[in-house]
């Protein structure tokens, strides 16, 4: 036989669980009429998700408290169990509070945005930002992979943002020539060579970073005059970031075209020996032990005007 209480603990558990399911269906339904709003005051992606995530969660948390309510759980024992849930969360993950604080401070540094293509230097990740949240961003590789770094690594770590603001990118590619090479050709076919490819931007006006102002058409000048060759320094822009691999070796693919109509060549290492005079003698000696003689054939009589006919072992 059942106890009396039963049938009404059973109602109170019903209806809460309905009331949590009413919950879910209202936190979904409150980011999706709020999305647009939020979206339209917040420009960046990131905080509108956040802000998002927000709502949705403060709709859960309220329809928890209704169904904690309806099983005659008190405000005090509510307020208790946060406090030790909080205390246990403090103590045993630590890691993740970090990782929620680094977050925090990412949204509001703004390093980067959802869609910027970055790379982190000491890892050698690089790709487009996928998601930001509060405990980690996940990044979407060139590799097409997926990378999801805690906050509080990522944070720690150095960043380059490509698509920060201006996405016009400069490159840079060295080369050696030989001292017999004309020198002046060579730097003005470097810069043909690089205006020929498409995605290099092959003039206008000067491109400023900071309080310096860079050219922007093609420029090649000499880094330095090496051992082997004259060291030159070709520098250019692209127009956006993403296909520097591909723009770099078209770029060397027309360097060495255009090279060979001109008096330039690449140089290489080498070394050039010098004697004179003063060098001393150098002596030589050749060790035959390894050889074997040619053996004659006495048996054959020797040929007219006494020589021997031609015998191949000889030889």
């Amino acid at each position: 036989m059942l106890p009396s209480g039963t049938p009404e603990l059973a109602v109170e558990i019903a209806l809460a669980l309905f009331v949590l399911a009413v919950g879910w269906y209202l936190s979904k339904l409150a980011v999706r009429v709020a999305g647009r709003t939020v979206a339209r005051r917040i420009e960046r992606p990131s905080v509108t998700r956040t802000v998002l995530r927000g709502v949705r969660l403060a709709v859960l948390l309220w329809a928890i408290g209704v169904a904690a309510g309806i099983l005659g759980v008190g405000d005090t024992q509510i307020l208790l169990s946060v406090t030790v849930i909080s205390a246990v969360i403090a103590i045993v993950l630590a890691p993740l509070v970090g990782s929620l604080i680094n977050g925090l401070y990412i949204l509001a540094d703004r390093p980067y945005e959802i869609g910027d293509m970055i790379e982190v230097t000491d890892a050698g990740h690089r790709g487009f930002v996928e998601d930001i949240t509060i405990r980690y961003t996940k990044i979407f590789t060139l590799q097409n992979t997926f990378i999801v770094i805690p906050n509080s690594e990522i944070h720690a770590r150095d960043v380059v943002n490509f698509s920060a603001e201006d996405e016009r990118t400069r490159i840079s590619i060295g080369f050696d020539i030989t001292y017999d090479s004309d020198l002046e050709a060579a730097r003005q076919a470097a810069e043909r060579a690089a205006r020929s490819v498409d995605e290099v931007i092959s003039g206008g006006p000067d491109i400023r970073i900071g309080s310096a102002r860079y050219a922007a058409a093609p420029s090649c000048y000499i880094a330095e005059y090496g051992d082997h060759g004259i060291a030159l320094e070709l520098f250019f822009w692209m127009n956006h970031p993403y296909k520097q691999t591909v723009v770099r070796s078209a770029v060397q693919d027309a360097i060495n075209e255009r090279f060979a109509d001109i008096d330039a060549e690449f140089a290489y290492p080498r070394r050039h020996h010098v004697f004179d005079g003063s060098s001393g003698v150098a002596r030589v000696s050749v060790d035959d032990s390894g050889f074997e003689r040619p053996r004659t054939n006495p048996s054959r009589s020797p040929g007219p005007a006494g020589e021997r006919p031609a015998d191949p072992t000889d030889q």
